[in-house]
């Protein structure tokens, strides 16, 4: 990614590059993050088999948190004086998040699936803490340890779910 250009003014006191370097990784984890989103989404529209009451809904949970996460990352870009990158196209071309099949029917491959999607984004988001923690940004570290915390309890739901 090009270097973030400073958009607005940020109440911030951090360093300018500080700032841009936080918003860069802050809008690498977006594009995870809305990568995620979609996929879970799909795992939600198609899953099948006879844990569909129960994956059904959680599925939904999980796509609605991170769908309020993703907004919570990409305003904290937004407070450090960036731009938040979310299209369709970008996320496409920076996520780091392997795409999913499109064939995938059957409940317990859908778990397994977004556990392996679940558990890339967890590595992005702590390498985002360490550059926030760094820099000693507390407002990004905090969040960013918020979501951490929130998604290590996702992944423990659908490791359960698979016996592990």
């Amino acid at each position: 990614m090009p270097a973030i250009m400073m958009s607005y003014r940020s109440p911030s006191a951090l360093p300018e590059d500080a700032r841009q370097r936080i918003a860069a990784t802050l809008n690498d984890r977006l594009a995870d993050g809305i990568d995620l989103w979609s996929q879970i989404k799909v795992a939600h529209w198609n899953v099948k088999g006879p844990h569909f009451a129960a994956l059904h809904p959680l599925f939904e949970a999980f796509a609605t948190d991170l769908a309020a996460r993703n907004d919570e990352v990409a305003e904290r870009a937004v407070t450090l004086g960036a731009l938040a990158y979310g299209t369709v196209r970008h996320v496409a071309e920076h996520s780091r998040i392997e795409e999913y099949p499109s064939d995938a029917t059957q409940d317990l491959d859908h778990v397994a699936l977004i556990v392996d999607r679940v558990d890339t984004y967890l590595t992005g988001l702590r390498r985002s803490l360490g550059v926030a923690e760094e820099l000693d940004d507390a407002g990004t570290a905090d969040l960013l340890t918020q979501i951490v915390s929130q998604f290590e309890k996702h992944a423990w739901f659908l490791r359960a779910s698979l016996g592990q």
